[in-house]
């Protein structure tokens, strides 16, 4: 059975990873047919928008898409297209793991695996209710936190930890001084944890979690939490781990699923070959669970790590003097 999914190529070193994920994918025999949509400045400079209708059609027919980095023209349109399309899509689970690699430049090369469950669609990241003064002196915006939403995200990192195996579930909150907002998410968040009594559910106030994480990442296994303190947690945890270039998201959905590498459009180094694709390619992997092709995604992931041990073909950012499609095709050669 073949399945059709949304590639949206990106904007800077954009397009060099997706060619190298594309070409490590179709080594795979994974059935994957790709509809190319445009989103970002190449959409902006081709169709005069920064989401072109075509995208949004694609990506609600296909249901799933696989994306590079995207860049928001400072000033114009929306405060970040990747927010627009968690909207757009209701993509209400944003799913960030962390785990050590081989040969990076990491804090932490060994002993850390842990997820990132962070709710997507609520909160003060997404901005609602802004204001400036007349006078330019307060700003305020406003913070909503729903039970639904709460307990639709609480729910599925529960879900995703009998999935996958885990055994603790970590909720992550500030409802000592938050007491609406985040008090709602762990009032919530206990009522839903009382369902998996085979789960370990413990509670931890955001500032001690950012603590906890520096000192002993590995007590950690299921992170879920909300919208800004997950946006900054799940930055944390890639730092334990090499960086943004070994980081990948999916942020899921009932009707769609969007599948991305979580670092930037890298301007400066776009077109020198020089980008590192794993983060795409263990986004990709995130994508063949999804797709319930396990079997696959754990061949690409054990293929990465076999690279990394081998120090195959490295990118520089990694201590190799190859370039992005040679490591993917060093990858690929192993699978």
């Amino acid at each position: 059975m073949t399945q059709t999914i949304t590639v949206i190529r990106g904007d800077g070193i954009g397009p060099e990873i997706m060619d190298a994920t594309l070409h490590v994918l179709d080594t795979m025999d994974v059935g994957l047919q790709y509809e190319f949509a445009d989103a970002g400045l190449v959409a902006l400079e081709k169709h005069g928008e920064l989401l072109p209708q075509a995208t949004m059609d694609s990506i609600r027919k296909n249901r799933i898409a696989l994306k590079s980095p995207l860049t928001t023209p400072v000033g114009e349109g929306f405060s970040s297209i990747n927010v627009e399309l968690r909207k757009r899509f209701d993509l209400y689970a944003n799913v960030r793991p962390a785990k050590s690699f081989p040969n990076t430049k990491s804090r932490f090369p060994t002993g850390v695996d842990l997820i990132t469950v962070r709710e997507n669609t609520e909160g003060a990241y997404i901005g609602e209710g802004q204001t400036v003064s007349e006078d330019g002196e307060v700003a305020m915006l406003t913070q909503k936190v729903t039970r639904r939403g709460s307990e639709r995200i609480v729910r599925y990192a529960f879900d995703l930890a009998r999935k996958t195996g885990r055994k603790k579930v970590t909720v992550v909150h500030k409802a000592n001084i938050l007491k609406s907002t985040s008090g709602l998410f762990l009032k919530t968040a206990r009522a839903v944890a009382t369902e998996y009594p085979d789960i370990e559910c413990n509670e931890m106030i955001v500032d001690n979690t950012c603590m906890q994480l520096v000192m002993r990442p590995e007590q950690f296994d299921i992170i879920v939490t909300t919208n800004l303190f997950g946006d900054i947690i799940s930055d944390l945890c890639a730092g334990l781990v090499g960086g943004l270039g070994l980081a990948p998201g999916a942020n899921i959905g009932t009707d769609a699923a969007i599948f991305e590498a979580v670092h930037g459009t890298a301007p400066d180094i776009a077109g020198q070959g020089k980008a590192n694709p794993c983060a795409l390619l263990l986004g990709a992997a995130q994508m063949l669970d999804h797709l319930g092709q396990p079997e696959k995604a754990s061949r690409l992931r054990a293929a990465i790590i076999a690279t990394l041990e081998a120090k195959d073909s490295l990118t520089p950012d990694l201590g190799g003097s190859g370039n992005t499609m040679s490591f993917a095709k060093a990858i690929a050669g192993r699978i």
